[in-house]
């Protein structure tokens, strides 16, 4: 392995359920963010999601989630990449 490749920090998938997801919003589903840490994904969510819905209180954190996991129905074919530091679901942030 080279030294650059001991450097890049690698990216984790997070999945955060809530209590008072905004009413027929994704939301009520989850939310899937893909960072460095369990803080830098606390920190894109509160940026991005908690600045717009203030009441969202986080109930549950999943590290490194399955993504196979996920809703077949809903989640699956509306998500975007993972492979990208940020939001991949919902879309809209």
């Amino acid at each position: 392995m080279s030294e650059d490749e001991d450097e890049m920090e690698t990216l984790r998938c997070f999945w955060f359920k809530f209590r008072n997801p905004p009413t027929h919003s994704p939301l009520g589903l989850g939310c899937g963010i893909t960072a460095y840490d369990h803080s830098d994904a606390l920190s894109i969510f509160e940026e991005k999601v908690q600045s717009i819905y203030p009441q969202l209180q986080i109930t549950e954190a999943i590290e490194d989630v399955d993504i196979r996991s996920l809703d077949a129905g809903h989640v699956l074919p509306n998500m975007g990449l993972v492979t990208n530091r940020g939001i991949w679901f919902p879309l809209a942030f």
